[in-house]
């Protein structure tokens, strides 16, 4: 675990990606870190591409990763995870959920899902941790916490207490949804390791 480092989080609208940044980067901040992010929505109201970008450390003076600086993407589908392989390096870290969205031209179609998708991350000498975080969600009973079990999964590579993260959620989240969410973010960090 490092003092300093650049996630990447990408994904399609609607998947909670905004909000896993936030709880990521309260987080950071809680433990002593400087953190700086910044977000691009696209069409993330008709499932287009939303990608968020976080750097933490003793001092960060911009939020901008740039091309092969990432040390983990957090990607919340897996085409989304090939999509940013550029902003990687050797050695970083790929939290990739393993839940496939279909864009509309395979919906439609006219193009096919690519197959081997983990296997293609995997030989680019970068580390892959897959996790079913639509999976995990559902067995703590609410769907809609995938985002929260990512920020889990991703917590277990960062240095950051559980109790801070805990906390974060607890004034983030809705008071009708902060244990479901915590059983979530438990589920994602015992996936990630």
């Amino acid at each position: 675990m490092e003092a300093n480092g650049n996630i990447l989080f990408s994904g399609v609208g609607g998947q909670g990606i905004l909000l896993a940044s936030e709880i990521t980067a309260y987080s950071l901040l809680a433990a002593g870190f400087d953190a700086k992010k910044s977000e691009v929505h696209g069409m993330a109201q008709r499932g287009g591409s939303v990608t968020a970008q976080l750097r933490y450390g003793k001092k960060v003076w911009s939020p901008l990763i740039e091309p092969g600086c990432a040390d983990i993407q957090v990607a919340f589908e897996m085409m989304e995870a090939v999509r940013y392989l550029p902003m990687l390096h050797a050695g970083s870290t790929v939290i990739v959920n393993t839940q496939r969205i279909l864009p509309p031209a395979v919906a439609t179609g006219q193009t096919a899902y690519p197959e081997n998708v983990l296997d293609h991350l995997s030989s680019r000498n970068i580390r892959v941790v897959p996790v079913d975080a639509f999976d995990l969600a559902r067995a703590v009973g609410e769907v809609r916490t995938a985002n929260v079990v990512m920020v889990g999964a991703l917590s277990a590579f960062l240095p950051v207490d559980t109790a801070v993260f805990a906390e974060v959620i607890g004034t983030r989240v809705p008071e009708r949804f902060r244990d479901v969410n915590l059983k979530a973010f438990e589920a994602g960090r015992q996936a990630g390791w």
